[in-house]
């Protein structure tokens, strides 16, 4: 498996931004949403450019609700195996969250009740999703709006101890750790230093904005100074992983993207892929 941690800064391969990601000189990586892509059709021309000059593709998954109390759909993991296939990834993710249950499709990703059964019901889900890639798979912890009552487990516990029974990667949202921590009043850097670090195959960084007393991981506004601070803290507690800017609507200039892209290269110490 090619190692993430040396790809440096990437960004989400959305197509209204294709163009301007095809123009980054420096760039090693990119990251597309798994559903968007026809894994029985040709690859998008943009994705093969960018597999052409070497950058690598991974294919992020958002449908496949690995915490849901029902066995994964076989159909979606074959889907998403496929587009690992395609793209030559060097490794696929998707989230602790669960999207559907009995048919019914949330459309949002919604977080778990931090209990035995849960970890239980993530670790079936991948082992079942582990059994048909062929590649690994990074899982990713969301920005949860809201905790259930009564959890049993401590965020970083419930997430180490799915890592470790799943062998999985760790997707690390830094942007999810900031809202995470500030919807619940809580240190950040004390929930950074609680996770399982060693697993970390890459990270996000994204922005967001409060709304009714709640921060949102938007992924549509600029990444806050608060969420930066967090990336080098990271970066000063382990080797720096590879970065990636997500972006998903609301797209700014090209000089905006740029000064974005170039303020997560400074604050890890990797060199600007612009």
């Amino acid at each position: 498996m090619r190692r993430m941690t040396s790809y440096g800064v990437g960004i989400g391969w959305r197509p209204e931004i294709a163009g301007f990601v095809a123009e980054l000189p420096g760039l090693r990586f990119v990251e597309v949403v798994a559903e968007s892509v026809h894994a029985d059709a040709p690859v998008p021309p943009g994705l093969a450019a960018l597999r052409a000059r070497d950058v690598a593709v991974i294919p992020h998954g958002v449908r496949l609700s690995l915490g849901g109390a029902e066995p994964v759909d076989a159909d979606r993991v074959r889907h998403l195996a496929a587009v690992a296939e395609l793209l030559d990834a060097p490794l696929v993710s998707e989230h602790i969250a669960f999207v559907r249950a009995g048919g019914v499709e949330a459309g949002h990703l919604l977080p778990l009740p931090r209990s035995r059964e849960a970890v239980d019901a993530v670790v079936a889900n991948v082992a079942r999703t582990q059994a048909d890639l062929p590649v690994p798979i990074a899982l990713e912890p969301i920005a949860a709006i809201f905790d259930w009552p009564d959890d049993d487990l401590t965020e970083a516990d419930f997430l180490t101890e799915i890592l470790e029974r799943t062998d999985a990667l760790l997707l690390l949202d830094i942007a999810n750790v900031y809202a995470n921590a500030r919807n619940r009043g809580t240190d950040p850097l004390e929930l950074l230093d609680a996770l399982p670090l060693d697993r970390v195959a890459y990270c996000h960084v994204a922005g967001g904005a409060e709304a009714g007393g709640i921060y949102h991981d938007t992924h549509t506004h600029p990444v806050p100074e608060p969420v930066l601070d967090l990336v080098s803290a990271l970066c000063a507690r382990r080797r720096p992983p590879a970065l990636l800017l997500e972006r998903d609507g609301d797209y700014p200039a090209a000089d905006t993207l740029r000064a974005e892209l170039d303020a997560i290269a400074t604050a890890s110490g990797y060199p600007a892929v612009t």
